[in-house]
């Protein structure tokens, strides 16, 4: 048996609270299903208000109009909160929970905490989404037993039926017209492996290097190579730079000694991409900041990216890094 299977069936003989999370666990994870202003609002402000009655840090992380509309409803209650425009803190997901959720928990030692987190909008790609469903399923490794609450907004009006659906499995519970229910399609390690899906191939022309230990200059030079012609600001090709040589050392030191770089940009980015012979099996691979003096490794390169996409598997991993000019 895997340890993901064994995670899975110890998260489910647990059992899911009426409130959202595990039995005896004080983490609560929820998605709020919404269809316009007044549901959002409802949902939200009851849920914020009582975080204000706990005497709880807040975090709302969500796109401009929605923080727009809470900041305004709250009024001078919203000097309680802190805001962050998740289109730009939150642009690649894999940055959500190491450099927005866990550092909001960790700035308040001690203290239960209260968040409004949405990931997923209308205007999410086809490339982003996978990357955000796996986010919000890990939340509920990354929070497990911790002292916090999250409840992530979804507009029913505006994402697809796919989408939606898939809030039922990666949240323990799911909050609609003001009712809480317990989710029988919540599997987060299930959902997680369902968007482990091959990437497309690079387009033609792309550039490819292969590489071993002694060939890291040549990868970093690369990487910014591909920054020039695209026209990057210098800080964003060093930016790349940096998330790639992570990416080739991680290869050359899990994934078999060597790796091969493909390199292409069009339009509205620059993607680099390094592929291995290695197989990463930890679900958390990257969403977890370290203890302080200790290699940042893959966290970094989320950090540094606007979205990271991955496909792994027995016969290699793929990990593609976005830029955006």
């Amino acid at each position: 048996m895997s340890d993901r299977d064994e995670q899975r069936i110890s998260m489910t003989a647990a059992g899911v609270s009426h409130g959202g999370g595990r039995v005896g666990d004080p983490f609560v994870h929820q998605a709020l299903l919404y269809h316009d202003t007044a549901g959002y609002l409802d949902g939200t402000m009851k849920f914020i208000y009582e975080g204000v009655s706990a005497d709880e840090p807040m975090l709302v992380a969500a796109p401009p109009a929605n923080l727009a509309l809470l900041q305004e409803r709250l009024g001078a209650f919203a000097d309680l909160v802190t805001f962050r425009d998740m289109t730009e803190a939150g642009r690649n997901p894999g940055r959500i929970i190491p450099w927005i959720l866990s550092r909001f928990v960790d700035e308040h030692p001690g203290r239960r905490v209260r968040i409004i987190g949405e990931p997923i909008w209308s205007a999410r790609t086809a490339e982003e989404y996978p990357a955000c469903v796996q986010h919000e399923a890990m939340i509920n490794v990354a929070f497990a037993g911790r002292e916090a609450a999250i409840l992530c907004p979804y507009d029913t009006s505006a994402l697809s039926r796919r989408r939606v659906r898939d809030a039922w499995a990666t949240h323990p519970a799911v909050v609609e017209d003001g009712a809480v229910r317990c989710s029988d399609a919540y599997d987060p390690y299930g959902i997680a492996a369902a968007y482990n899906v091959p990437l497309a191939e690079p387009p033609a022309g792309a550039t490819t290097l292969r590489f071993e230990l002694p060939d890291l200059v040549k990868v970093r030079r690369a990487a910014a190579e591909a920054g020039l012609d695209a026209g990057l600001l210098p800080a964003r090709i060093v930016d790349l730079q940096s998330a790639v040589n992570e990416l080739a050392t991680n290869s050359i030191v899990h994934g078999g000694g060597a790796g091969t770089l493909r390199t292409w940009h069009d339009a509205e980015r620059v993607v680099c991409e390094v592929r291995d012979f290695g197989h990463c099996t930890d679900v958390m691979a990257g969403r977890l900041r370290p203890p302080a003096r200790r290699g940042n490794g893959l966290v970094m390169v989320h950090y540094l990216a606007d979205l990271v996409q991955r496909h792994t598997s027995t016969t290699g991993t793929a990990t593609r890094v976005h830029v955006l000019r």
